[in-house]
């Protein structure tokens, strides 16, 4: 007598947003309190189910712990996906739970197609992206009628030599503290010209949470100075002087652009 196969399970890849449990969005919620286990990163993830624990959200799921490090990758992405399969292929309801959202630089695309090619169902759940919510913290829109109306998010591992545009085209770096000082010289050397402000916000919603406002002629040093440690979100561009955090010098920028 044949013995029967177990139906597989699901993945759902869900964004956890920037790290505060206030900002995930219901329905992943609703996925996280029905998964039999969940696959965690570090950053974001991680803070948003202690924050749900601090909150009195009690979660029955098992929690894998697959955080990387800067520089340091504990479970390597190829590891992840063949994770992903496994678990769910014995049946098990799996969110992998994904800090900010899991399509913005968080290899969700990788993951979705490795499941699908191996026959498992898969349902994304959005999340905040860092990139939008964290400069919000310092008061940044990354567009602003006047300032800027455009804005392009990219990391600081990228290539950022062919961005063009002024100071009128907002620029968000995510990873991008320890190529700090290479990539404002690159940007300064462009139409945003030296005097462009930048914001970098370290530790968006977390305990560390601290704002440094300069300009891509002094970040760097101010950086170095401060001590400004990762995680943080860089925004390069005018709308920087709509900040509270802005200094005075600012201000005539601000307003001549504005005019």
């Amino acid at each position: 007598m044949s013995g029967t196969v177990a139906p597989n399970g699901t993945v759902a890849l869900v964004g956890a947003g920037p790290g505060d449990p206030g900002l995930l969005t219901i329905r992943g919620l609703r996925a996280l309190e029905a998964a039999d286990v969940i696959v965690a990163d570090r950053l974001g993830a991680r803070a948003v189910l202690d924050g749900l624990a601090a909150a009195g959200v009690e979660l029955r799921a098992e929690v894998i712990d697959v955080g990387k490090l800067p520089g340091h990758h504990a479970v390597p992405q190829d590891a992840i996906n063949e994770l992903l399969v496994t678990l769910a292929r014995d049946g098990r309801r799996v969110v992998r739970l994904k800090g900010g959202d899991p399509y913005i630089f968080g290899r969700g695309g990788e993951e979705l197609v490795f499941c699908r090619d191996h026959g498992i169902d898969v349902d994304v759940v959005p999340g905040i992206t860092s990139a939008s919510s964290v400069p919000a913290i310092a008061g940044i829109p990354l567009t602003h009628r006047g300032l800027a109306t455009t804005f392009t998010v990219v990391t600081g591992h990228d290539q950022i030599r062919s961005l063009g545009g002024g100071s009128d085209h907002t620029v968000v770096l995510l990873m991008g503290i320890g190529t700090l000082a290479n990539s404002a010289i690159t940007l300064a050397r462009g139409g945003r010209g030296g005097g462009c402000p930048v914001a970098v916000i370290e530790d968006g919603y977390g305990p560390r949470q601290r704002v440094t406002i300069g300009t891509l002629d002094t970040i760097a040093l101010q950086a170095a100075r401060r001590g400004i440690r990762s995680p943080a979100v860089v925004v390069v561009g005018d709308v920087v002087s709509l900040s509270p955090y802005a200094p005075e010098a600012l201000e005539p920028r601000r307003k001549a652009t504005t005019r």
